[in-house]
């Protein structure tokens, strides 16, 4: 295991993403809790170097069961805040989505830069052109489909 400090591993990366996937779109919006070996990437905790192979398997689990949650999320449910512990979570659950993308967004460029200061040379590229069903399209006229 090689690391770059003072950055993270990037089996941390993925465990870390991991976590916040677990914590969110599992154990609060479902009340359970799998592949908790992730927890060690917790922020906050200890500096770690997991196993990169165990982080990227209970990535899988964790995500596949984030997945169940996820995808039966509706515009309306987007609006509604889930209740914790007795309390109600301070961001609605779109809020929450939408900070776990950027949370995506923010490790996934740390991981590119880590890779491009270890030599790799299989990076990621911009992906190219954008297909006409994926073009932006105005949310007023999205919005009647999300619920049907």
């Amino acid at each position: 295991h090689r690391t770059v400090d003072p950055m993270n591993s990037l089996s941390w990366i993925i465990g870390h993403l991991a976590v916040h996937e677990l914590r969110v779109w599992v154990e609060i919006a479902q009340g359970r809790l799998v592949g908790q070996n992730v927890l060690v990437c917790e922020g906050g905790n200890e500096k770690t170097i997991p196993d990169f192979d165990e982080m990227l398997q209970s990535w899988h689990l964790i995500t596949s069961a984030a997945d169940e949650y996820l995808d039966n999320l509706t515009q309306r449910n987007m609006q509604t805040h889930f209740m914790w512990q007795g309390k109600q979570e301070r961001e609605d659950i779109g809020t929450m989505l939408q900070r776990n993308i950027y949370h995506y967004w923010y490790h996934t460029g740390e991981a590119q830069a880590i890779r491009q200061i270890l030599g790799h040379d299989d990076l990621i590229q911009y992906v190219g052109t954008i297909p006409e069903s994926a073009n932006y399209h105005p949310e007023s006229t999205q919005l009647s489909t999300l619920d049907d």
